[in-house]
């Protein structure tokens, strides 16, 4: 069974910047979509970024330019990295993987992000 563990989250003012971590347990993390949902309280759980094993990335339209996501297939981990942080960002971060040879997905637990003067 793969294991996803969410790292970095935390409190940070506006206009600074985290980077969150999503360590897995997967033996063929390289096949794996792997992506980025957030859920702010009181609100939906809304994809925010994925990365394809192919390199194929997607960003939504309220991050676009200020986040990055990106995996390291050796470390088999995928990063989300976050700049010029808004308050509306505030939210639990989710790490997510598809895969797809198994038509299964995998959910890790969530880190918390808190961005506030």
């Amino acid at each position: 069974q793969v294991q996803l563990v969410e790292s970095g989250g935390g409190l940070v003012q506006p206009g600074g910047s985290l980077r969150l971590s999503c360590a897995t347990s997967a033996n063929r993390f390289n096949e794996y979509s792997m992506g980025w949902y957030r859920q702010a309280a009181g609100g939906e759980r809304q994809l925010v970024a994925f990365i394809t094993s192919a390199m194929i990335y997607y960003y939504s339209d309220s991050v676009k330019g200020r986040f990055t996501i990106s995996r390291d297939n050796a470390k088999k981990t995928a990063y989300l990295q976050m700049d010029s942080l808004k308050e509306e960002d505030t939210a639990v971060y989710f790490c997510h993987a598809r895969d797809h040879q198994l038509d299964y997905e995998y959910w890790g637990q969530g880190t918390q992000v808190t961005v506030s003067s």
